[in-house]
């Protein structure tokens, strides 16, 4: 009996003492786990915070300067852009610009055609209209083709036709070149304007706010009890 005693008691301390080893190896993992989860979170928080902070430090040192701005767009249409770190404008400027100036260069050319055209059309039916070969070609490319140009020398219709053509594209030469200039000082303004609004609040927080109001009574009005509402935008 003493025998089975000890060996049982040898027993129960070895599964005790296996039971103990196998609860400090868990608690040890657990606590690992625990460990690496709160170094995670502690990395993640450093690293959030150090993001913040560059987009702090980005938008707080930066502070455009109104007039600058304006100079920078005057000596180079879209420098006042990239001064104000606007380069998704960049393609608009230069994209109005392109379109405006090829208005004036294709209206210029077809102004000086029909110019040239009714100027020397009506030299040669004054100096040489019984002489073909001195006419000018540059009427005579607007005589319709299979045509003779002698039916079209002394025609009035046609000479009025050229004049109304040199008048209508000498007009949108000129008005294409106000739009340039327009144009250009829209540029100016703009890169002022975004200057100017840099620090603008254009954040989505909209709140109404509602509050009791009360105005004592006085010598010259009755006290009054009502509500106040104010918007935040």
């Amino acid at each position: 009996m003493g025998c089975c005693r000890n060996i049982l008691t040898i027993t129960l301390l070895m599964t005790t003492g296996g039971f103990l080893h196998q609860a400090k190896a868990q608690d040890e993992s657990t606590r690992d786990s625990l460990q690496i989860i709160a170094d995670s979170l502690v990395v993640r928080d450093m690293l959030d915070n150090a993001a913040a902070r560059m987009e702090i430090g980005a938008t707080s040192d930066f502070r455009p300067v109104p007039k600058r701005a304006v100079i920078c767009s005057a000596i180079f249409p879209g420098l006042g852009q990239i001064y104000n770190r606007k380069y998704w404008k960049l393609p608009l400027v230069y994209g109005g610009f392109m379109g405006f100036i090829y208005a004036v260069s294709w209206n210029n050319k077809n102004y000086r055609d029909y110019a040239d055209a009714y100027l020397y059309i009506t030299n040669d039916a004054k100096e040489f209209p019984d002489a073909p070969e001195m006419w000018d070609d540059s009427w005579q490319s607007f005589v319709p083709a299979g045509r003779d140009p002698a039916d079209y020398l002394n025609d009035s219709s046609f000479k009025s036709r050229l004049k109304n053509g040199k008048d209508f594209y000498r007009r949108y030469r000129d008005l294409s070149i106000i739009l340039t200039v327009a144009w250009y000082l829209i540029c100016m303004a703009d890169s002022y304007v975004d200057a100017q609004l840099f620090d603008f609040d254009i954040s989505d927080n909209l709140a109404l706010r509602i509050a009791p109001v009360v105005s004592p009574r006085t010598a010259y009005s009755s006290g009054l009890y009502g509500i106040s509402c104010s918007f935040n935008f």
